[in-house]
């Protein structure tokens, strides 16, 4: 698993998380452990990388113990 910070959150459930290769897209469906809302911009995650259609996306993100 990779670890990244939450840059920014939407109120459309999506959000982008900084690494330091760049950034990733996720949406809300890849959140485990926890909901959305739980989450909160500068937090600590993990997370894998996978690919969508308009390309990179962090999926399986979850809050880093």
């Amino acid at each position: 698993m990779s670890i990244g910070t939450i840059k920014k959150l939407t109120d459309r459930g999506f959000g982008f998380i900084s690494t330091d290769s760049g950034e990733l897209f996720f949406h809300m469906s890849a959140v485990q452990g926890c909901t959305f809302e739980d989450l909160r911009e500068g937090q600590s995650v993990e997370f894998t990388e996978g690919q969508g259609n308009k390309g990179p996306r962090a999926e399986m993100v979850r809050v880093a113990e």
